[in-house]
């Protein structure tokens, strides 16, 4: 179990740092940045890599609603679950606090403009009402666990499921970068929300509830529906 835990710290470690580290310094980078497309790309690099780098030690969740998920599709124990979610956060934690380290040592740098935190109303990039995030982030999460649980089942092309899974986070991005920022991950709202250290944290409660929710019926739905049992 702690090599286990270890591997979920670093995966979620490098999916925070990788792809809210994209947002924050390289999205708009003076004259030439990398833009949404580039965000979002790089959400999936780090989810691809860190699948085939620890992937077959831990299962490679990274996020805390991916283990609510697999739990409810029958993948993975429940006795696991909270373990797994804390080590996530604490990665996701330890990642937003090094790209603050980062980020401070550019004169001028102000946290709370938005950090790569995910919001809703007036805080969305798009200004998306909070039923409108709500709804975006329950489908996308939803999916994204229906994503996993096909790509991983024993009837998939074998080896192929980091790449469909990190290609899912990446257009998932591409969808909802302007409306909440993308969360579909408690853990990655966390670790940034923490260092903007205002609004971000008021409507935390929305990228938790949300996801985990979104998580657990998108497992449902696979085991239930899509699912062929021997």
């Amino acid at each position: 179990m702690g090599k286990r835990l270890g591997a979920e710290f670093f995966g979620t470690f490098w999916l925070v740092f990788g792809g809210c580290g994209s947002a924050i310094f390289a999205a708009a980078f003076p004259e030439l940045g990398i833009g949404f497309a580039g965000v979002a790309l790089a959400f999936g690099l780090t989810v691809v890599t860190m699948a085939y780098a620890v992937g077959h030690i831990s299962g490679g969740h990274f996020n805390p609603a991916v283990t609510l998920g697999l739990c409810a599709g029958g993948r993975f124990a429940a006795k696991d679950v909270v373990p797994y979610i804390i080590s996530q956060v604490i990665g996701g934690l330890a990642a937003g606090a090094v790209l603050y380290l980062i980020a401070t040592g550019k004169e001028g740098f102000d946290a709370s403009a938005r950090f790569a935190a995910n919001g809703y109303g007036e805080h969305s990039p798009g200004g998306y009402s909070l039923m409108a995030c709500i709804v975006a982030e329950f489908v996308l999460t939803a999916f994204f666990l229906i994503v996993i649980h096909g790509a991983t089942d024993k009837r998939a092309p074998a080896g192929f499921g980091p790449l469909a899974i990190g290609l899912a986070l990446t257009l998932i991005h591409l969808i909802s970068i302007p409306i909440t920022a993308t969360s579909v991950n408690p853990a990655r709202s966390t670790g940034v929300a923490v260092f903007q250290g205002s609004w971000a944290i008021q409507q935390l409660w929305m990228f938790w509830l949300v996801p985990l929710i979104g998580g657990a019926v998108g497992g449902l739905i696979y085991k239930h529906l899509l699912e062929t049992r021997d």
